[in-house]
């Protein structure tokens, strides 16, 4: 059991006037978490038409839009699962992707807008395929990569469109991780582990072989995003000889880092913006509170005026470009609305609605997102999201934590339907970037290694602490619940801190860290000993993980718990949840257990997440007292 310290506020920014709003109506579950009435639009090369996503049959199919005169056609009928990525290939094509039952070994298809049958590119039992370049430039080819030859890893082929014919043109030796393809669709570059150094490996052209360019520890980052549009020089994302990451060029013929193109003193930098009409980069993303830009190039700078101009109350973000970069797909979107998709044409300056992606929820009685920082017990700022009910004094609510997944990953400003679901029902949500996040520079997310359970644990605690002694939380009304990584830290908030929480939910989440390390799919298999590194070595550390997994701790937890599971979780094996669910009931102990037979690392079927979020809701209010 661990000691619940007091906790410091470093500081918060509180959201004004919000005890003085009305109280919103109790809105249907369901309205949180249906899928969007449209989604995902993007522009055909040609700018003559629009892709997006929309439901049919309760599931998420591809559907086409003639611009010049608003035809729609559907032209895929997945019944089973969502469609679960697509793009343009030429203007008369869809790529898209599909798993089944959630086992994440996606197929790639390909159909044409006529809505004729859609054709599998990569029929292969229990074969993992991505796509590794569209190849835009040739209308007949795609770079596909698959671990159809060697489960742990994968290779690539060139794949005739037309035909389905694969030609093998990468052989993965057995430590490439990933590849990296030139503007002119050549094989160039490639990522390469021996379990815990990472090598970039380069090539001229491809006649010739790889060469080992730059290798380093896993713990710091070289990452090639991109080459430059002369196909010499390359753009990398690095935090060598610093903490933050920041934008380089670099000459891969020299071997040598050249010039600094972007940094920022608190946080790492984010994704590379480029223009391919005009061959050049024009600026870069950061996440600190919210998103921000830096721009390099006067036109992209410009048409971001242009857009915030049009929407000043919300974040506007550009998602796709015809060809000619005249017509614009932009999204808008805040922490209190999902927004909708326009379409901007440049030539005329005119802005036009696409769709709302949930007109059934609205902005006013949707609550605020606040950035808040405090302080944790050993002095490490801890920046996180609060979400407060509306309506009320944000004074003795019930709250709930939500640690995020990963555990490298962060969580961002914006709508995040489950805060606002709770929120309605009048639970204040803290959402924490513990130590170990990403975003935050390299000191920071080395400061999770072997921390599972321990100081990244610590981190999330000091953050109910927190909101306990600013006086928004009731100490006896106190939950944690989460997903994936967060699930594992919702199961060890129940057994290291037994007297914090009233309850706790665990989504898809590891109990018994040796299991999970022993189930891994086997293309993770080249990053074990990062594993082993970042959460323990199962038998170097046995007796650390011993001591940080739940499932040998069950005799301590004291409150209800909800686990929800897929049968079919490829990184959180079932076998994760049914030990804890058996030790907690061996214990005497009130469990919940929800298991779904076709879905995998979390429920994507909207009628399952009905039923996971329906069984929350019930949960909560029975044991936090909800609204």
């Amino acid at each position: 059991m661990r000691l619940l310290f007091a906790v410091t506020a470093l500081f918060v920014i509180m959201p004004a006037a919000a005890a003085f709003a009305a109280v919103p109506p109790l809105l249907p579950m369901e309205d949180f978490f249906r899928n969007p009435s449209n989604a995902a639009f993007s522009i055909s090369p040609d700018g003559s038409m629009l892709a997006f996503a929309r439901p049919w049959q309760h599931r998420m199919n591809v559907y086409i839009r003639e611009i010049s005169t608003g035809n729609e056609k559907r032209i895929t009928s997945a019944t089973e699962r969502d469609i679960a990525g697509f793009f343009w290939k030429g203007s008369g094509k869809i790529i898209f992707a599909q798993d089944s039952g959630g086992d994440e070994n996606f197929h790639v298809y390909i159909t044409d807008i006529n809505g004729s049958e859609a054709k599998d590119l990569t029929p292969f039992e229990n074969v993992k395929a991505g796509v590794i370049d569209d190849l835009e430039d040739d209308p007949f080819h795609m770079l596909l990569s698959m671990n159809r030859r060697n489960p742990e890893v994968f290779d690539v082929y060139r794949c005739n469109i037309e035909t389905g014919e694969l030609e093998l043109i990468g052989e993965n030796p057995g430590n490439i991780t990933g590849w990296l393809t030139d503007h002119d669709g050549k094989l160039r570059g490639a990522l390469q582990t021996d379990g815990v150094n990472s090598s970039f490996l380069y090539r001229t052209d491809e006649s010739q072989n790889f060469r080992t360019l730059i290798t380093t520890n896993f713990k710091e980052t070289f990452s090639p995003v991109m080459f430059a549009y002369d196909n010499n020089m390359m753009y990398v994302v690095s935090n060598l000889s610093r903490d933050k990451e920041a934008v380089y060029t670099f000459d891969p013929e020299e071997n040598k880092i050249i010039d600094l193109v972007f940094a920022h003193d608190e946080v790492d930098a984010g994704g590379i913006l480029h223009s391919k009409k005009r061959k050049v980069i024009t600026g870069v993303t950061y996440t600190t509170d919210k998103r921000h830009y830096h721009f390099f190039d006067a036109d992209r700078e410009d048409l971001q005026k242009e857009i915030d101009a049009f929407f000043p109350e919300l974040e506007a973000a550009v998602v796709d470009m015809d060809d000619d970069e005249q017509r614009v797909i932009i999204r808008t979107y805040s922490d209190r609305t999902r927004g909708a998709y326009y379409l901007f044409d440049r030539r005329v300056n005119s802005i036009s609605k696409l769709a709302d992606l949930s007109t059934w929820l609205k902005a006013e009685q949707m609550a605020s997102m606040t950035p808040v920082k405090y302080m944790s017990r050993d002095g490490l700022t801890i920046n996180g999201y609060l979400t407060l009910p509306v309506g009320v004094e944000a004074k003795n609510l019930p709250l709930v934590v939500i640690p995020h997944g990963g555990p490298s990953a962060r969580d961002v400003w914006g709508f995040d339907s489950e805060a606002q679901f709770l929120a309605n029902r009048g639970i204040a949500v803290l959402q924490v970037n513990y130590r170990g996040s990403t975003g935050y520079g390299k000191k920071f997310w080395l400061s999770g290694f072997k921390q599972w359970g321990r100081k990244m644990q610590d981190d999330i605690t000091d953050g109910v602490q927190w909101a306990v002694n600013e006086g928004i939380a009731d100490r006896k009304r106190l939950a944690i619940y989460g997903g994936s990584y967060g699930g594992y830290a919702a199961l060890a908030g129940a057994a290291f801190t037994p007297y914090l929480y009233c309850c706790a939910v665990s989504y898809v989440g590891p109990s018994n860290i040796f299991t999970m390390l022993e189930s891994i799919p086997p293309y993770w298999k080249p990053f074990i000993e990062m594993e082993y590194e970042m959460i323990g070595d199962p038998f170097k550390d046995k007796e650390l993980l011993e001591e940080v997994s739940p499932v040998f701790h069950a005799d301590n937890i004291r409150i209800p718990l909800f686990i929800a599971q897929g049968a079919n979780d490829p990184r959180v094996n079932k076998a994760e949840s049914d030990q804890i669910v058996e030790a907690v009931e061996k214990a005497g102990k009130d469990v919940v257990y929800m298991v779904k037979d076709n879905e995998g690392h979390g429920f994507h079927n909207e009628e399952n997440r009905f039923d996971f979020y329906r069984t929350m809701e019930e949960f909560f209010r029975k044991h936090l007292g909800s609204r």
